[in-house]
């Protein structure tokens, strides 16, 4: 017997966002030996993330037409097949050509949320939503632990170089196995759709997701509280592998606590999910989530130097927990409060402006060592969420009062 679509769906959504998350978080982790072997400073790897968002936020403003020319299955087989060609250039060592990489790893994992979101949406039963979103969503921190498990100990024994190969395997394994669903998934693409440069760059590609965005008032605000998470989950997942080494951990403890910090996103995006979808107030969860957050990743910037380990696990742990797993409730919401013919549009535009706080975050983050070191930019990134947080609470507030 077949399986429902919704779980091919979810089944070919969760494979491709693990994967691209693993080649996506290769380079942070491996930033203690590629930023030494080029001679770079230790935060520039902060540059390199956030040129990879920039290069997402590139895709979601001009790649619409892709998606509809290819459909979503051939578009994230497409992205995969560009992280693999961005993790092949990255491999020759060089300066540029790390730059020229992590842009190019930003455009590959561009069709992920877009895609992503429009296969969810036209296959999850409406009563599972959230949870559905937010299982799939679990796999970016997936990934990120399986990054943190298998290429921190490759890298440390073998070199950076062989460890990227082993995501370049992992990458186009993934869009060779999803290749049967696109005679499923991809029956409504456009083949008339031009993807002629010309086209791809119009004006109209741009404007359309921004648009979409404004069609609600929470949209709005339910996007900021997504920016001010990014910057704080970008900064985890870009420094803290670096961090923890500058504290004095080997990179293998440190991978380790990497991966325990990854591996509680996954628990929370599905446990956190699940509970949105009991309570029927996403907006308020995730908001709640937002102050915990940001006590979390202020208690991260906090540890003495001389924090026993066992320590250092459990606070990365605790930020993995509530800083990394609001993506699918956000997602999820997004998808609820857009017109159905409008969803890829609205995830783009929502999605392009949370990438801008994964391209903003990490950069401002390494200006900001050099002056003030490691702790302060921590404490600065927990700060933020809390009062965005307190802003969301406001905004919720105004609006339970206009509904009664």
């Amino acid at each position: 017997m077949k399986p429902p679509v919704w779980v091919l769906a979810l089944s070919a959504t969760l494979l491709v966002q693990s994967a691209a998350s693993f080649m996506g978080q290769c380079l942070p982790v491996v930033a203690p030996l590629l930023t030494a072997s080029t001679g770079l400073a230790p935060q520039r790897i902060g540059n390199l993330t956030s040129l990879t968002s920039l290069g997402t936020v590139a895709f979601l403003a001009f790649g619409s037409a892709i998606l509809a020319r290819l459909g979503p299955v051939g578009a994230l087989q497409l992205g995969a097949g560009l992280s693999v060609a961005a993790l092949l250039i990255a491999a020759t060592g060089y300066w540029p050509a790390l730059i020229v990489a992590a842009l190019l790893l930003g455009i590959g994992y561009g069709p992920t949320p877009p895609a992503g979101s429009r296969i969810l949406a036209a296959s999850a039963p409406g009563r599972h939503r959230t949870l559905i979103f937010s299982i799939k969503q679990a796999g970016a921190p997936a990934g990120g632990a399986l990054a943190g498990l298998i290429v921190a100990p490759v890298a440390a024994r073998f070199g950076w170089q062989p460890a990227l190969l082993l995501t370049i395997v992992a990458g186009s394994l993934s869009a060779i196995v999803i290749s049967p669903l696109r005679a499923i998934m991809d029956i409504e693409r456009d083949r008339g759709r031009s993807i002629h440069p010309l086209a791809i760059l119009h004006y109209r590609n741009v404007l359309a997701p921004f648009a979409a965005v404004r069609g609600d008032p929470l949209l709005i605000s339910v996007t900021a509280l997504a920016v001010s998470f990014s910057l704080v989950q970008g900064t985890l997942y870009s420094f803290s592998v670096t961090y923890l080494t500058q504290r004095g951990l080997s990179l293998e403890r440190a991978g380790l606590a990497y991966a325990c910090l990854q591996s509680a996103g996954v628990f929370a995006r599905v446990l956190l999910g699940w509970l949105a979808d009991r309570t029927g107030r996403p907006a308020h969860n995730l908001t709640a989530q937002a102050y915990v957050a940001g006590a979390a990743v202020c208690a991260y910037a906090a540890m003495p130097l001389d924090a026993p380990y066992p320590t250092v696990v459990a606070i990365a742990t605790a930020c993995g927990f509530f800083g990394a797993s609001w993506n699918g409730i956000m997602m999820a919401e997004i998808a609820r409060l857009s017109p159905p013919e409008l969803i890829s549009e609205t995830t783009a535009g929502s999605t392009m402006f949370t990438f801008m706080g994964y391209a903003v975050g990490p950069s401002l983050f390494a200006a900001a060592v050099p002056l003030f070191g490691w702790q302060v930019p921590y404490a600065i990134a927990g700060g933020q969420l809390a009062v965005m947080a307190a802003v969301q609470s406001a905004v919720l507030w105004q609006r339970g009062k206009r509904t009664k």
